[in-house]
């Protein structure tokens, strides 16, 4: 048995198992641990809990200590260095015009070594970057490429709805997240709506996905057609939430209906189009919207028949028009006029 806590080491961050041994810890408690990167301070979630150690917590790191007044002004003074690293490696990215944001800077907690955090399109080229701040800093210096919704947890913000970003504040890990939830709970498909502040779909879609789910499994669907009782007609409205349909009759009524009250047995299947239905269908989609020839204004059947293509409509010509008509013809084709030189 061992006693395990639970650490996290930025807001709303991972968290990770240590061996607390026979320390006096609660939650709320500032601690310093060991990791793979060296020691860290970090906050303890929850408090010790006698667990067997299983798999990958056989070699469970432990706690070393509380954190003290001298690790608190350690983090304080890493701190105003991280900002001072953000300002100089902001400004070296704008002079040699590198297509990359930078997004934070992070000092590990014995100062040995300084991660700064950036998004970019594709790849980047920061040799000659890493060059200027190792000789401006004096550390090892890491740059680490991170996503849009790393971004947003680092940097937090205001959400559509009001309140301090989910990622910021209590999400943890990022679920995947789809169009399908959105239409599953009658939203509407607009990305300015459905989109958070990293661009991406709103992580709170998913929290009421399944509930959404549950309660459309005993509803049918828009456009479905229901015999319930003395009613029939065609579902023209789903409330979900209500638990109820809205059916329009066929003398154009409309009735609503409990789910509860709706059975698999009442919901009636459309007949099927025949081939020939289907076809003329289709035509019909496809065909234009044009006036019937013999509508034209100033258009006959007679004058249809007796005009040339392309002249339906027109006025006849008369004998003295048909006749200029052919002695041009016959003379040719107008040649440019001659100026007469003096």
């Amino acid at each position: 048995m061992a006693r395990i806590v639970k650490i996290q080491f930025q807001t709303a961050g991972k968290l990770y198992d240590f061996n607390a041994g026979s320390l006096e810890l609660h939650p709320g408690d500032k601690v310093i641990v060991e990791t793979e990167r060296g020691r860290s301070m970090g906050t303890i979630i929850t408090g010790p809990e006698d667990q067997q150690p299983a798999g990958e917590q056989q070699e469970l790191k432990g706690v070393l200590r509380k954190a003290t007044e001298e690790d608190s002004v350690i983090a304080a003074r890493n701190a105003i260095k991280e900002k001072e690293s953000f300002d100089f490696c902001l400004s070296r990215v704008k002079e040699r015009g590198m297509d990359m944001k930078l997004v934070t800077v992070e000092y590990l907690f014995d100062g040995s070594k300084a991660i700064f955090y950036f998004t970019a399109d594709g790849r980047v080229d920061f040799r000659e970057l890493v060059k200027d701040l190792a000789h401006q800093f004096h550390t090892r210096i890491e740059m680490r490429q991170i996503g849009v919704r790393d971004e947003s947890k680092m940097v937090g913000g205001i959400g559509i709805c009001g309140r301090e970003l989910c990622c910021c504040t209590f999400l943890r890990e990022f679920q995947p997240v789809s169009v399908k939830m959105a239409k599953e709970q009658s939203l509407a498909l607009n990305p300015t709506k459905i989109s958070g502040q990293c661009g991406r779909l709103l992580c709170c879609l998913e929290y009421e996905y399944d509930t959404y789910c549950n309660l459309k499994k005993g509803l049918p669907k828009c456009g479905k057609r229901l015999h319930c009782g003395s009613v029939e007609g065609e579902v023209v409205k789903v409330d979900i939430l209500d638990g109820s349909v809205i059916v329009k009759t066929d003398d154009n009524q409309e009735v609503v209906l409990k789910g509860a009250d709706i059975r698999p047995e009442n919901i009636v299947d459309k007949p099927k189009k025949t081939g020939k239905e289907q076809k003329e269908a289709t035509e019909q989609r496809q065909r234009p919207n044009r006036e019937p020839r013999d509508k034209v204004a100033g258009e006959t059947k007679e004058s249809r028949e007796t005009a040339k293509p392309g002249e339906a409509g027109k006025e006849p010509r008369s004998d003295e028009d048909r006749r200029h008509r052919r002695d041009r013809r016959k003379k040719g084709p107008r040649g440019p006029e001659k100026k007469e030189t003096p």
